[in-house]
This record gives C-alpha cells, sequence and structure tokens, in this order.
C-alpha cells in the first residue's frame, strides 16, 4: 500500500508539472514502462531511494512530499 501511495504521488505531481510519463521518465534516464509500474505501484519495493530522489528532483518536489501520509 505505501509504493502504491507513493506511485500515486508521483502521478499526481508530474500532471500538474504538465509532464508526460515519456518526459519524465527520458529526464531520469528509466523507461516510460518502468516509471509506469512504480506510478501503479506494482514495483513492490524494488526501486531504490536513489530513484525516488531522481523523480523528485526532476519534478522539482521534496522528496518528502512523495513518502508523507497526504498531499
Amino acid at each position: 500500500m505505501r509504493y502504491r501511495n507513493i506511485g500515486l504521488k508521483i502521478a499526481y505531481y508530474r500532471k500538474k508539472k504538465g509532464y508526460t510519463q515519456a518526459k519524465l521518465a527520458e529526464q531520469i534516464g528509466m523507461s516510460t514502462a518502468y516509471l509506469g509500474q512504480i506510478e501503479r505501484g506494482n514495483r513492490g519495493n524494488s526501486f531504490s531511494l536513489e530513484t525516488l530522489y531522481q523523480i523528485a528532483d526532476a519534478l522539482e518536489i521534496e522528496v518528502e512530499l512523495l513518502m508523507k501520509d497526504e498531499m
């Protein structure tokens, strides 16, 4: 459930910034499919903290926004 919530927040902030999955994935050097899996929570606990920081940096937000319980 935690990873699902993080994924939903990534999708929320990505859309708020006006980015497609493809644009965000390209900025951080990952495949669109992998980013999609993270956003859907299908990656379980297999993505790294470094990946989370890269996503937050690309979205120009603090990583804490992705990890706290509320939006």
